[in-house]
């Protein structure tokens, strides 16, 4: 996933799972057989509750190159969604802030956090709902062409990047979207789903990966994602 010279941007909400990329990514500066810049991208919601000051404290820590971008996207989505869920219409636009910040400064590289929990959950969703065999991608080019995408966590489960971000004191800011709170989501319904069956059965996120596996990657690139 990681290539020679490569200006990698991490997108980094505060949460836990972000927040353990950027360790792993930065441990990986240290000893990878290649080179790469890494930098970090939080966009800010305008939501009541979230405060960034610890992430821009924590980034001046690491003596990290960093961006903020501000965006009143909860009101922007009361006024111009139309048929969507909140959390789409916010990952949406989200993601082309972090695209124009990937122009603006020079990456070539964006770096998300979803994990494995993540692909299943929309595993799921889109074989309930939309009647497709679909999940996130590990490794892809958006549409345009001028930017890779890279999931590095798609084989670690949640439960993994919470028990690290406890253990390294991980500056952590807690889910304060109030649209997430007033409704339970189709995401939400999906991860007490596969809870329960869990429960049942241990191997379900094994056999979930190993199904999942040929839609992560685009036709070719199926060894970067190698269980081994």
């Amino acid at each position: 996933m990681i290539r020679e010279g490569d200006r990698i941007l991490l997108g980094v909400s505060g949460g836990k799972d972000s927040l353990s990329l950027l360790q792993v990514l930065r441990h990986l500066q240290g000893y990878a057989p290649v080179r790469f810049e890494l930098g970090v991208l939080t966009v800010d919601p305008e939501v009541e509750g979230f405060d960034p000051q610890a992430l821009k404290d924590y980034y001046d820590g690491l003596g990290l190159s960093w961006h903020y971008e501000r965006q009143p996207i909860l009101e922007q989505a009361r006024r111009h969604m139309d048929g969507d869920s909140f959390c789409s219409y916010c990952s949406r636009m989200k993601r082309g802030i972090m695209y124009n910040c990937c122009r603006q400064q020079g990456y070539n590289v964006l770096a998300l956090a979803q994990h494995l929990d993540d692909l299943a959950e929309s595993f799921l969703m889109s074989a309930f709902h939309g009647g497709q065999l679909r999940t996130m991608k590990a490794h892809y080019r958006n549409q345009d062409g001028d930017i890779r995408i890279i999931r590095p966590l798609v084989y670690v489960r949640e439960t993994q990047t919470a028990a690290f971000a406890q253990a390294a004191g991980l500056p952590v800011i807690a889910d304060s979207c109030p649209a997430c709170f007033s409704a339970p989501t189709q995401r939400e319904h999906m991860k007490r789903l596969l809870a329960a069956e869990e429960r049942r059965n241990r191997q379900l996120f094994a056999s979930l990966r190993q199904a999942m596996r040929g839609l992560m990657m685009e036709p070719g690139q199926e060894d970067l994602l190698r269980p081994d």
